[in-house]
């Protein structure tokens, strides 16, 4: 008897650490959530600062399946040139596939649907993409193609700035389309929260402004670049970074006043400037 109860207090007390074993071995999910909430010194899409050189509250959530289909939507607020006709806001609907390719490689497919909500009519877009992303050891690199086909938003409705502010059309009802193709990479340095990051991306586009006086890829061609670094800590994220575009106070000119802070025709809100943003990841 005494042998027996003896063997029943060494199950019990075992019980504790299997169901804590199967907790360590129970499979994930199979729909994940995530998140994220950000506040920048500014804005820049491409180069292009989207809130008029000012502070810009962001945020965004992604559903995943461990298919690799995803779902997500992200927005910011918007002033100046990136309001888009009126709209004080810029909302992000997308939609993707990831595949693993390899165990460092992934292929991401997806599309963005870019709206504006309270702007002018025909202010939204879509613009598919295709991202290949590789890692070895600390390194991650990120080659990415984003490709929007003809579309009215993105369409030249005013070859200047000067036909824009007199309201006067050039090409009414004009459709383009936007070629952007970037590349990026991040170094994790070891022992540390810091991970240094480079970008570099180049568009082509309308050449003009579109019906709302604004732009996906103003001046038709340019290039944007940026260098900078992340540190974390536990769910936050420091980032600052340098970001300049080759697009100069000339080249903009003829896109003025639409193209400026404040859209007065003074400032390159292409111009090189330091952005700093700290980000809150759930």
């Amino acid at each position: 008897m005494h042998i027996l109860k003896s063997s029943v207090a060494v199950a019990l007390l075992a019980l504790p650490t299997l169901a804590h074993a199967q907790d360590e071995t129970a499979p994930p999910p199979p729909v994940t959530i995530s998140g994220s909430a950000t506040i920048a010194s500014d804005y820049r899409f491409r180069g292009v600062s989207q809130s008029d050189q000012e502070m810009a509250i962001q945020g965004g959530i992604t559903i995943a399946h461990d298919s690799g289909v995803y779902v997500g939507t992200w927005g910011s607020n918007l002033a100046g040139w990136g309001t888009f006709g009126g709209a004080n806001m810029e909302l992000d609907l997308i939609a993707g596939y990831k595949a693993k390719l390899a165990d460092n490689a992934t292929l991401d497919v997806g599309l963005t649907w870019y709206l504006y909500p309270g702007g002018a009519d025909k202010t939204d877009f879509a613009e598919p993409y295709v991202k290949l992303t590789g890692t070895a050891g600390p390194a991650t690199l990120t080659a990415g193609v984003a490709y929007a086909p003809k579309q009215q938003a993105i369409g030249r409705w005013y070859r200047t700035g000067a036909d824009a502010a007199a309201g006067v059309y050039t090409s009414p009802g004009a459709k383009d389309d936007n070629l952007y193709v970037s590349g990026d990479g991040a170094f994790a340095i070891l022992g540390t929260p810091i991970t240094a990051k480079a970008h570099v991306g180049h568009g082509w586009g309308q050449n003009g402004l579109g019906p709302n006086a604004t732009a996906v890829t103003p001046t038709g061609s340019y290039w944007d670049w940026s260098l900078g670094a992340d540190v974390t800590y536990r769910n936050l994220t420091l980032n600052l970074s340098w970001v300049d575009t080759d697009i100069s106070d000339r080249d903009a000119a003829y896109l003025r006043p639409s193209f400026s802070k404040g859209q007065d025709g003074t400032g390159n809100i292409a111009g090189s400037t330091l952005v700093a943003s700290l980000t809150a990841a759930f």
